[in-house]
């Protein structure tokens, strides 16, 4: 099934195909618009810039066009918050507990307390001169 934003997008795509085609045929085969009276340069010196800015335009609407055309439609709003609703509540079973912190100090096996353990620092190297 085709949705709207799809419609409107083939739509788009087909009219712009269907001018820039017309707008060519028209340029080129009926020639120049004034007749015989010696402007023939002065019209392509127009002309022809129009012409390439037009088909320019039209193709960026017939990408455009195409591009809405082909993209499937996005999802409803309400199954996008009903997946994240689901996902949280897996997340919060799916959770593991904390563990249970101890107040002992560690022993050695004849009953000590082990001395803490500090992070041993790396040392820098210097450069040689």
């Amino acid at each position: 099934m085709v949705s709207k934003d799809q419609s409107i997008g083939g739509l788009i795509f087909a009219v712009c195909v269907i001018v820039g085609i017309l707008y060519s045929i028209g340029i080129f085969y009926y020639g120049n618009p004034l007749g015989s009276s010696g402007w023939s340069i002065e019209f392509w010196l127009v002309a022809l810039p129009v012409f390439i800015a037009f088909i320019a335009i039209m193709a960026i609407g017939a990408w455009i066009g195409w591009t809405m055309a082909t993209t499937p439609p996005p999802k409803p709003i309400e199954e996008i918050t009903t997946e994240i609703e689901e996902e949280k509540k897996e997340a919060k079973e799916e959770a593991p507990q904390p563990p249970v912190e101890t107040t002992e100090t560690p022993t050695t096996p004849t009953g000590e307390p082990e001395p803490e353990k500090k992070p041993e620092r790396k040392k820098k190297t210097e450069k040689a001169p």
